[in-house]
Order: structure tokens, then C-alpha cells, then sequence
């Protein structure tokens, strides 16, 4: 997984850079997160993923990943979460 995340980050990057899409160099932040659901649940992600941008309206994407993260009791640092979205 970890490859996946470094070759999606590193050709995205290279990417965006080179269509010169943000001013100055476009990097992503350091750490991801990566989760997996059993099939049993797809589609309860798909329905998520469908009504997010109304979703995420009222409550932040870092409130319910922190959420998340607690709720399994998933160590953080918070220097990797978002800081710029609320």
C-alpha cells in the first residue's frame, strides 16, 4: 500500500507541477491514511461517497476523520490532519 500511496502521490505531483495548475511547486503533506470496509458494506461507501459534498456542508472532513481515528482507537498525529480545512 505504501508504494501505491508514494507512486499515486509522486505522478500526481509531477502532474499537477508540470500543467502548472497552483502557483509556485504543488507538493503533497507528509502521511496518508488508508482504510478498508468488507464487501458486505459497499454499498453504504458508495451511498457516502454520493452525498459527501452535501455532507461535508455541515460537518468538516477533519471532524469526522478525528471522529474516526477515536472511535478505533487509531493513534494520530496531528500534524498530518488537515490543518487548512475546517
Amino acid at each position: 500500500m505504501s508504494e501505491l500511496v508514494r507512486d499515486i502521490k509522486n505522478n500526481s505531483s509531477n502532474f499537477i507541477n508540470q500543467k502548472q495548475w497552483v502557483k509556485g511547486k504543488f507538493a503533497w503533506q507528509e502521511g496518508y491514511g488508508v482504510f478498508s470496509y468488507s464487501e458486505s458494506h459497499v454499498d453504504n461507501v458508495i451511498k457516502y461517497i454520493d452525498k459527501q459534498e452535501e455532507h461535508h456542508r455541515i460537518r468538516s472532513f477533519r471532524s469526522e476523520y478525528v471522529e474516526y481515528l477515536e472511535s478505533y482507537k487509531i493513534e494520530y498525529d496531528n500534524k498530518y490532519l488537515f490543518q487548512w480545512i475546517e
